[in-house]
C-alpha cells in the first residue's frame, strides 16, 4: 500500500528515448552479457598497476638496457671478445698515419707490439687494463679499402691536417663512408706544435668551427704525446658503439692471416686458408660466404688454430721481451709451430650446406601443354617446301646456313623489326647511330687507302689529346640540353612521318587514370624473369630469419673466436690482392642472399654530382656488404600500384633505383658511383635498399602532341599530332589532354593527313597544346657484373659544366 501524499507522474512527464546500443566497441560486450575476454586481463592489470609499481618496472627497464651497453663495451678488446679493430684514414694529403702509430706504439712496457708483416697495421696488447686494439690503416687515395674497412671497423679514427681539417679527397672520402654508415670513431690532429702557443689555441678553436658541419659536438683530440696517446685510447675503449645494421645481423671478419692452396685440377683455383676473429654473429660452416670484392663461395671446414693476440700468452719463464716479441712478430712461424693445437670445430655436411645456384635454369618447353603429332608434322614439313626459294648461295654452304641468308628486301625489314622493338631509344640516339653506321661503312669500303696512309704521331700528340677534351666537352653540352629537353617538355615525342604511329609505338597502350587502371604484373614478361627467384611473401621470410637471428638457434663459432675457414674455389687473384697489401673481408651470407632477384633501391642525388645520369648507363653500386655494375633504370616513389619511368636522375627528389642483383635483406645503404673515363669513381647517388619485388610495374610514358588548327565552342580540328587516316582511327579510344587541363576524345578523321576532330569539356585557347598518353611497362636489362675495377685516387673535376651556361636552341 502506497503511502499517503506520495507523488504520482502526471500524463505530461517526459519520457527519455532509450539508448539505441550501436556498433561502437562497448556494444559488443554489453551483448555478451558481462562476459570478458581473456585476453582482456593482463591489460587491465597493467592499467591497475599502482605508481609505484610502475616506476619500479621503468627503473628495471633502464637497468637492463645499462647493463646491456656495459657488457658490449666490456666484451670489446677483452680476453673473451674480438680485438678492438681501429681503422686509421688520414683525410689530408699532410696528415702523416705513421706519425701516429708510432706514437700509439709508444707506450709503457705492459703494452705487447705485435707485428703483422704488413705496413702499417699493428696490435696492442695491455693485460694490465685487459684491453687488446688491432689498428689498421687504410691507403689515402684507396676508395674500396676505406670502404671495405669501415664495413668491419669497431672505430675509425680519422687523421686531420692541424690547419686545413681534410682537403677535396678527404671531403669525398667523408661523403662515401656518411652514406654506407659510419661506426663509431674519433677525430685526432697531429701536429701544430711548430706554432706558438697562442695561434695554436687560434687555429685549434678555427679547426674545431671548420669540422663542426660535419662532426657536430665533437672532440677534437691532439696526438703529439704519449700521455695524449693515452687518451685517445682510453676514449676509444670507452666510448658508446655505433651499430651497423647489415654487418650486426651477419658474421663477419677482417683476415688476419691467409694461405693459398692449388687445387689438383689447377693452380688458379683453390682452398683459401682466412684466419681472423668472429664479429656480428655466430659462424655456421654451412652457410655461405662472401669475399668482398670478389664473389660468393662454399666453406668445407672451420678450424680453431691458437689466439695470436691473446691477452695470457704461454711462454717459457726467464725468456727475453726482445725474443718474446720476435716470436709474436713471425706470426706464420707461431701457426707453423703450434700446428699440433688445432682443433677442428667443424665440417660441412653436403646435405645441409647451402647451394651456389644463382640463376633458375630456364626450360623452353615448360610453357607447352600439347606435343605436335605426326599429321600436324608432316604438314608442317609440306608447307616448307611450297615456301622454297632459290637463293644463290657461295659454294660449299648447306642447307641449314643457306636458310639464314636474307634478300635485301627482308634485311630492310628486319631493321625496321628492330627499330620497334628498340622504342627506349629516343629519335635524336638514332639518327647518332645510324650516322656513324654510315661513317663506318664508308671506312671500310676504302680499306686499301688507310694502309697506305701515314702520319707522324709525335707532332700533334698533343692536338689529338686537346681534341679528344673538347669532344667530351660536346657531348657533355648534348646530355645537358636532352635533360634540359626532358625538364621542359617531359616524355614528349615526335610522332615519326617515315613509320606509321600504329606501328612504331604498336607495344604502348592508352590508360583511362594513369593510378587507378589496372595493370597485371604477370602479363607480358621477359625471358630474364624466368631466371630470377621471387619470395611469396618477402616481409615474412625477413622477419622469420631475423627471429631466428635474434633467438641465436644457429650453431658455429662464436663471437671473438679467432677461427681459420677453408674456402672451396677461390681463385688466386684473391690472395694476390691480399699479398698487395689491400684488406681481405669476409661476410657470412643469409639464406637465399646468392640467389638472383629485382631490387629496388630509393636513392637521392649527392649535391656534389651535378653533371646528367641517364637511365640504363652503367653504374657502380655498392649495397651493403657487396659491389656490382649494372645498368638501371629510374622511376617515381609512389605509393601507388604504378610507378612512372624518369629519363634522368632528378637533382631535386628521391628516385627508385630497379636492377637485376643478387638478394640482399634490408635494411642496407646504397652508393651509386659513375666511372669517369680516366678510371675514376664519382658519387653520384646515396641511399638504401627499399625492397626485392620483380612485381614492381615501371611504366614508360610516351606523350604525342598536336596543334588546335580551327577552334569552336566544344570542338577543334588537331593536327600534327598524326599523319594519315589510319593512325587517327586506331588512336580514336585514347583520351586526350591538354597543357591547360582540358580533356576530350577524338570524333573522327578528317581529310587524309592526320587532321581529327577532336570532343573537349571546354573552349580551348589558341595557345593550347593537345596531347596524348600512351604508355608501356619496361624492365631493366640483365648487365649485372660482379666485377668492379679498381678506381684511380680520386681528384675533383674542373671540366663539368655549369647549368647556367647551357643554353637551349
Amino acid at each position: 500500500m502506497v503511502a499517503a501524499g506520495a507523488h504520482r507522474p502526471g500524463p505530461l512527464k517526459q519520457q527519455n528515448k532509450a539508448h539505441k546500443g550501436g556498433k561502437h566497441s562497448g556494444s559488443s560486450q554489453r551483448r555478451a552479457g558481462g562476459r570478458v575476454s581473456v585476453k582482456a586481463q593482463p591489460r587491465r592489470r597493467l592499467r591497475d598497476l599502482s605508481r609505484v609499481d610502475r616506476r619500479h618496472q621503468a627503473l628495471q627497464l633502464r637497468r637492463q638496457r645499462k647493463e646491456a651497453v656495459l657488457v658490449e663495451k666490456r666484451s670489446l678488446g677483452s680476453r673473451d671478445g674480438p680485438p678492438h679493430l681501429v681503422v686509421l684514414v688520414p683525410l689530408h694529403s699532410r696528415a702523416a698515419a705513421h706519425d701516429t702509430l708510432r706514437l700509439l706504439q709508444s707506450r709503457d712496457s705492459t703494452v705487447v707490439h705485435v707485428g703483422e708483416g704488413r705496413a702499417g697495421s699493428f696490435a696492442l696488447l695491455c693485460p694490465r687494463l685487459k684491453q687488446r686494439w688491432r689498428f689498421v690503416t687504410a691507403q689515402a687515395g684507396d676508395l674500396h679499402a676505406v670502404l671495405d674497412l669501415a664495413k668491419v671497423a669497431d672505430s675509425l679514427l680519422f687523421i686531420l691536417d692541424s690547419a686545413d681539417g681534410w682537403d677535396s679527397m678527404g671531403e669525398h672520402c667523408l661523403s662515401c663512408l656518411f652514406a654506407q654508415g659510419l661506426p663509431t670513431y674519433a677525430l685526432a690532429v697531429p701536429g701544430g706544435t711548430d706554432l706558438p702557443p697562442k695561434k695554436r689555441i687560434d687555429a685549434r678553436k678555427k679547426l674545431a668551427k671548420a669540422i663542426e658541419k660535419r662532426f657536430p659536438e665533437a672532440k677534437l683530440f691532439p696526438l703529439n704525446t704519449e700521455q695524449e696517446s693515452s687518451l685517445l685510447l682510453r676514449h676509444l675503449a670507452t666510448q658508446k658503439q655505433r651499430h651497423l645494421a647489415f654487418r650486426d645481423r651477419r658474421a663477419h671478419l677482417l683476415a688476419y692471416a691467409a694461405e693459398f692452396v692449388p687445387g689438383q685440377d689447377s693452380d688458379l683455383v683453390g682452398t683459401l686458408k682466412v684466419s681472423g676473429f668472429v664479429r656480428g654473429q655466430t659462424l655456421n660452416v654451412n652457410s655461405l660466404v662472401h669475399i668482398v670484392g670478389h664473389g660468393d663461395f662454399q666453406m668445407s671446414q672451420v678450424d680453431a688454430p691458437p689466439d695470436p693476440l691473446s691477452l695470457n700468452p704461454r711462454v717459457v719463464k726467464g725468456q727475453k721481451r726482445s725474443q718474446d716479441m720476435e716470436v709474436q712478430d713471425d706470426s706464420g712461424n707461431g701457426t707453423d709451430e703450434m700446428e699440433e693445437d688445432v682443433k677442428v670445430l667443424m665440417k660441412a655436411d653436403p646435405n645441409k650446406q647451402e647451394s651456389l645456384q644463382s640463376e633458375v635454369v630456364p626450360d623452353p618447353m615448360e610453357g607447352e601443354q600439347t606435343w605436335p603429332t605426326e599429321e600436324e608434322l608432316q604438314e608442317a614439313e609440306a608447307s616448307l617446301k611450297a615456301n622454297r626459294r632459290v637463293v644463290k648461295v657461295p659454294k660449299g654452304t648447306s642447307k641449314y646456313q643457306a636458310a639464314w641468308i636474307v634478300d635485301d628486301g627482308e634485311e630492310g625489314n628486319q631493321e625496321d623489326d628492330d627499330d620497334d622493338e628498340d622504342d627506349d631509344i629516343d629519335d635524336d640516339m638514332m639518327e647518332e647511330a645510324v650516322s656513324q653506321e654510315g661513317e663506318s661503312s664508308e671506312e671500310d669500303e676504302e680499306p686499301a687507302e688507310e694502309e697506305c696512309e701515314t702520319m707522324t704521331v709525335s707532332e700533334c700528340l698533343r692536338d689529338d689529346q686537346y681534341d679528344e677534351k673538347v669532344e667530351e666537352d660536346e657531348q657533355m653540352l648534348e646530355r645537358y640540353k636532352q635533360e634540359r629537353m626532358d625538364e621542359m617538355f617531359p616524355d614528349e615525342v615526335d610522332t615519326p612521318r617515315d613509320v606509321p604511329a600504329r606501328v612504331r609505338f604498336q607495344k604502348y597502350r592508352g590508360l583511362k587514370s594513369f593510378r587507378t587502371s589496372p595493370w597485371d604484373p604477370k602479363e607480358n614478361l621477359p625471358r630474364d624473369y624466368a631466371r630470377i627467384f621471387q619470395f611469396q611473401d618477402f616481409s615474412r621470410t625477413r622477419k622469420h630469419l631475423f627471429r631466428q637471428i635474434e633467438k641465436e638457434e644457429t650453431e658455429g663459432a662464436l663471437v671473438g673466436w679467432y677461427v681459420t675457414l677453408y674456402v672451396c674455389n677461390v681463385p688466386v687473384s684473391v690472395m694476390e690482392s691480399f699479398r698487395e697489401g689491400k684488406p681481405l673481408v669476409l661476410f657470412s651470407l643469409l639464406p637465399h642472399e646468392q640467389k638472383m632477384s629485382v631490387l629496388n633501391f630509393l636513392v637521392r642525388r649527392h649535391p656534389s654530382n651535378s653533371e646528367p645520369v641517364r637511365a640504363k648507363e652503367e653504374l657502380i653500386f655498392h649495397c651493403g656488404f657487396r659491389r656490382f655494375r649494372a645498368s638501371p633504370l629510374f622511376s617515381q616513389h609512389t605509393s601507388a600500384d604504378k610507378h612512372k619511368l624518369e629519363r634522368f636522375l632528378r637533382p631535386d627528389a628521391a628516385l627508385v633505383v630497379t636492377v637485376y642483383a643478387p638478394i640482399t635483406f634490408p635494411p642496407a645503404s646504397v652508393l651509386l658511383f659513375k666511372q669517369r673515363g680516366n678510371g675514376m669513381h664519382d658519387l653520384i647517388a646515396t641511399g638504401s635498399l627499399l625492397s626485392v619485388d620483380p612485381d614492381r610495374i615501371v611504366i614508360k610514358r610516351l606523350v604525342l602532341s598536336g596543334h588546335p588548327f580551327k577552334i569552336f565552342t566544344k570542338t577543334a580540328v588537331v593536327r600534327y599530332m598524326f599523319f594519315n587516316r589510319e593512325d587517327v582511327m586506331w588512336f580514336k579510344p585514347v583520351e586526350l589532354r591538354t597543357k591547360w587541363g582540358r580533356r576530350g576524345h577524338i570524333k573522327e578523321p578528317l581529310g587524309t593527313h592526320g587532321h581529327m576532330k577532336c570532343h573537349f569539356d571546354g573552349q580551348l585557347k589558341s595557345q593550347d597544346t593537345v596531347l596524348l598518353n600512351l604508355y608501356k611497362r619496361v624492365f631493366p636489362k640483365w648487365t649485372y657484373d660482379p666485377h668492379v675495377p679498381e678506381p684511380v685516387p680520386w681528384v675533383r673535376s674542373e671540366s663539368a659544366l655549369p647549368v647556367q651556361e647551357v643554353e637551349m636552341e
